[in-house]
């Protein structure tokens, strides 16, 4: 697009979690990118039928508990033979059994703080106002309606053309969200 719309993009609305789930597949199938489904409660397999990949966050887990295990295990290794070598009971110096609780734990909490930080960059969060909140109707995601939101940055995006495809796909109602 060269010049800037006025608005943030078309929300659609649907009556029940089949709805949505078939509507989603519609427009994934017409090849929307930049577009969201909006659900009061986890709808199995949406993500598949939005066309979703699986998510980065386990991989953030991942690297995470592997360097605060092995950041772990090294500080305790350095500091037994390197930093203050004393020979305890006559045990060796670089006694791994020992460390093994502490590196354990350091995996645990890096990983966690890769599970809470992670899904918060994924998911943009927080994120303290969206487009869609203008739309009085968007009030009911939390009770019992469901909603898509295709933006206008989709290059597929044209007003009248998107209105009419959701209508067609079975949107109870749809309105365009000015910015």
């Amino acid at each position: 697009m060269t010049t800037k719309s006025p608005y943030f993009g078309a929300l659609a609305e649907f009556d029940s979690a089949a709805a949505i789930f078939h509507a989603c597949e519609k427009v994934r199938d017409k090849g929307f990118r930049k577009w969201d489904a909006h659900t009061p409660f986890p709808v199995h397999g949406l993500d598949r039928a939005m066309g979703l990949g699986s998510s980065k966050v386990p991989w953030i887990v991942l690297v995470l508990a592997l360097l605060g295990g092995t950041g772990g295990f090294a500080l305790q290794a350095w500091t037994s033979t390197e930093g203050y070598a004393m020979v305890i009971s006559n045990k060796p110096l670089l006694s791994w059994q020992a460390f093994m609780p502490v590196t354990f734990e350091l995996s645990v909490l890096l990983g966690a703080f890769g599970a809470v930080f992670g899904m918060w960059g994924v998911n943009r969060l927080p994120q303290w106002y969206h487009s869609v909140f203008r739309s009085q109707r968007f009030a009911k995601v939390t009770d019992d309606k469901f909603f898509i939101s295709i933006e206008s940055a989709d290059p597929k995006f044209n007003p009248e053309a998107t209105q009419a495809f959701l209508r067609e796909i079975g949107a109870t109602h749809v309105e365009l969200l000015e910015h």
